[in-house]
């Protein structure tokens, strides 16, 4: 692929409970209220629609209500995008754990990117 992809990470409080942000997380109905248009899950192969626009990615891993791994078609091996949900030792909120891969020049407009992603799901759950 010629330009290698950085790893990142970032984490936002979420109020809700696991269960129902995992649901925000792993479900086409869940998915597609925040994350994309329209969302198609068979078996492991989700395909993402965005105005159009389709996008096919598998769950590599996954452990309900913790966390659940993508990996998109195009990604190397070695790539992903996960969500991981994780509890704060402090306030007991529940936390979202977002780890994905961009190239260098990339990761500032994927950091906004799921910013902006997680402040509509946010919106969904109501927290």
């Amino acid at each position: 692929m010629g330009n290698k992809s950085v790893k990142f990470e970032m984490e936002f409080d979420v109020k809700s409970s696991p269960g129902i942000l995992y649901d925000f997380l792993t479900t086409p109905s869940g998915l597609a209220q925040w994350f994309a248009d329209d969302v198609d899950i068979n078996e492991d192969e989700c395909t993402f629609s965005w105005e159009g626009a389709e996008d096919v990615a598998y769950i590599i891993d996954s452990e309900e209500n913790v966390f659940v791994r993508y990996r998109w078609e195009y990604q190397d091996e070695e790539e992903y995008f996960e969500f991981r949900i994780g509890k704060s030792e402090i306030t007991r909120d529940t936390i979202l754990y977002i780890t994905d891969f961009a190239p260098d020049y990339d990761v500032e407009d994927q950091k906004l990117l799921w910013e902006n992603q997680v402040k509509m799901l946010k919106q969904q759950i109501g927290g």
